[in-house]
């Protein structure tokens, strides 16, 4: 019984990190446009490079 006064802060303390490195990953904009790189890697690009 002892165990659950240092397992219960311990997963409270577990759940803050992990609801602060989602809120800072929003804030972020990790999860702004998560098609927009998927779809353009398989755009051509139909301009010639460029001459040097």
């Amino acid at each position: 019984m002892e165990i659950l006064y240092l397992l219960i802060p311990i997963a409270v303390m577990l759940v803050l990190l992990i609801i602060g490195i989602f809120a800072w990953s929003v804030k972020s904009g990790q999860f702004d446009d998560l098609e927009g790189p998927a779809h353009r890697i398989l755009m051509d690009d139909d301009d010639p490079p460029p001459k040097e």
